[in-house]
Parts: C-alpha cells; sequence; structure tokens
C-alpha cells in the first residue's frame, strides 16, 4: 500500500510540475524516458498483477532519487527498446543483462536487482521425444540446436545469458523462431500449442504467468535450467551511452546504493514457485554481493 501511494504521488507531481506550466530548466536538467517491458513478475503492464512487479516498485523509488530529472515511462517491446538506446536519446532502461555487444552503445549500473535464470519450457506431451536432451535436470540446448529436427522460440533482440546467447547465434535459422512483437512470449506459448514450435526460451515466472493469459494449462508445460547457465542472472540499469546517459548512470548508481532494494527482492521472491523461492532466498546472502560491472 505504501509502495502504491509512493508511484501515485511521485505521478502527481510530475504531472502537476507539467499542468502548472513551471520552467523545466529550473525543475529538471533534462526529461529521462524509462523503456519498460511487461516481463512478469519484474514490470506487469495490466491484469490481476498491475503495477504489482518487482521493478515497478523499485522505479518509483529511482525516481525518488533522481529529482534533477523530468521522468517519462515508455512501454516498449524489446526490439524497440534496443532500437531507442543505439539511437542518441536520453533513454534508460531498468531490466538489462550485460552483453559484450550492448556495451557497445549502452552504458550500464552497478548491479541493481538479480533474478532466476532463463530456461526453457516443453510441453508435457512432447517429454517423452525430448528425454535426450534433458540430462540430470537441465536441458541441453546444445545438442537439441544440433539435432536440427525441432524449433525452439525466443524474443529477437533479448539477451537471455552468455551461455544461452552463444547457442543461439551458432544455431541454424531454421531452427530458431525469433518474434519481434508485443506479447512476444504469449505469442511464442501459443505457437507452441499449436505445435508449430517444440519449446520456447523464457523466464519460469514470466512464461507461467503469460501461460495463464493465454489459457494455456501450466500442467501442461515443464521448466527446465539450461545446462551450463549460472542458476541466476545479474540484472542492471542502462542508459544510453551519451553524455547525458553517462551522467545519468553516475547519480543511478547513487540511487541503488541508497534504495533499500532487499524487499524488492523479495517482492520478486513471492512471484517464484515454492522451490524456487526456498533456493532463492536461500541462496541470497552470499549470490547479492556486490560484484564490478563488467
Amino acid at each position: 500500500m505504501i509502495d502504491r501511494y509512493k508511484r501515485w504521488l511521485i505521478q502527481l507531481c510530475l504531472t502537476a510540475m507539467m499542468a502548472g506550466g513551471w520552467s523545466l530548466s529550473a525543475q529538471a536538467e533534462d526529461t529521462l524516458i524509462w523503456l519498460l517491458r511487461d516481463l512478469p513478475p519484474l514490470t506487469i503492464f495490466d491484469g490481476p498483477g498491475k503495477d504489482q512487479g518487482a521493478l515497478d516498485q523499485l522505479l518509483p523509488m529511482l525516481i525518488e532519487h533522481l529529482p534533477q530529472y523530468r521522468h517519462q515511462v515508455l512501454h516498449v517491446n524489446r526490439a524497440r527498446g534496443m532500437q531507442m538506446l543505439r539511437e542518441s536519446t536520453f533513454t534508460c532502461d531498468p531490466s538489462l543483462l550485460w552483453t559484450p555487444e550492448r556495451a557497445k552503445y549502452i552504458v550500464f549500473s552497478r548491479q541493481a536487482f538479480i533474478s532466476v535464470s532463463n530456461g526453457i519450457t516443453i510441453r508435457r506431451s512432447q517429454q517423452e521425444a525430448m528425454t535426450a536432451f534433458i540430462v540430470d535436470g537441465q536441458f541441453d540446448l546444445q545438442a537439441f540446436l544440433d539435432a536440427h529436427k525441432a524449433r525452439v522460440g525466443a524474443i529477437a533482440e533479448r539477451s537471455y545469458g552468455p551461455v544461452i546467447d552463444e547457442r543461439l547465434r551458432q544455431a541454424d535459422a531454421q531452427s530458431l523462431a525469433l518474434h519481434y512483437g508485443n506479447d512476444a512470449l504469449g505469442s511464442l506459448l501459443q505457437m507452441q500449442r499449436l505445435g508449430r514450435l517444440e519449446a520456447v526460451l523464457g523466464y519460469w515466472p514470466e512464461i507461467r504467468y503469460h501461460a495463464l493469459r493465454q489459457g494455456i494449462a501450466v500442467d501442461d508445460l515443464s521448466f527446465y535450467p539450461i545446462k551450463g547457465s549460472a542458476p541466476y542472472q545479474r540484472t542492471h540499469i542502462g542508459c544510453s551511452d551519451t553524455p547525458q546517459g553517462r551522467e545519468a548512470i553516475e547519480r543511478i548508481d547513487q540511487a541503488l546504493h541508497d534504495i533499500p532494494v532487499e524487499q524488492v527482492q523479495k517482492s520478486y521472491a513471492a512471484w517464484l514457485d515454492p522451490v524456487m523461492r526456498e533456493h532463492y532466498l536461500r541462496d541470497n546472502p552470499n549470490f547479492f554481493q556486490e560484484v564490478p560491472t563488467p
């Protein structure tokens, strides 16, 4: 309730500044555009959990710590968001994985958030056919792609972590179904339900959320971590690599140091299934130690 009130109050203040005709130069240096994707349980655009995602809670706290800027939130898909970050615009994304390619045009913050790593979902009806690729409870994505007998669905321009990204880069284009549009994961899950895909990549909480919205029974799906991938991923805030963006990241780093991120992590944990939640909270004290940005 307190977090919801904070978000409402911040939005009200920003609206009042604009409606009152206050001088922008006196009140804020620039307009910082935040790029948000529909990425449950981090950000939730609509439905029962609207605005209750973990990053939905973090962003108002960040805004509160960055009074130098006027803030605008823009809902985008992954491909459009990456395009804007490549341009000379003052844009930031609060949920980015660091990659060497992105670091060429994005400046990254310190560690902002930790999530359970991406994995792969198959339909239970396909499980027997996939047995050869499931080893010790993990999915061998490399062997699956090398077999050239099936297709995996993925969201275009998205990073799934270094191991998965490398497997996808080396894969035959015929083995991949890349979706560029809005509601990309929901569309991929429907393609899988119709038998046009054998597997879909994503975060398990995200997959469960979209499956329910698509009328797909979660019990019909099985999720596996990817062989060779770390169990967790470090998420950063990334801004366009411009003088404005670099200055903003310095201020964002200070804000992240001051913000009680632990409550955001607990909010995220609430969306995990019981087993994942137990592991996530158990590993929290050691894994969340600050590490330098690559």
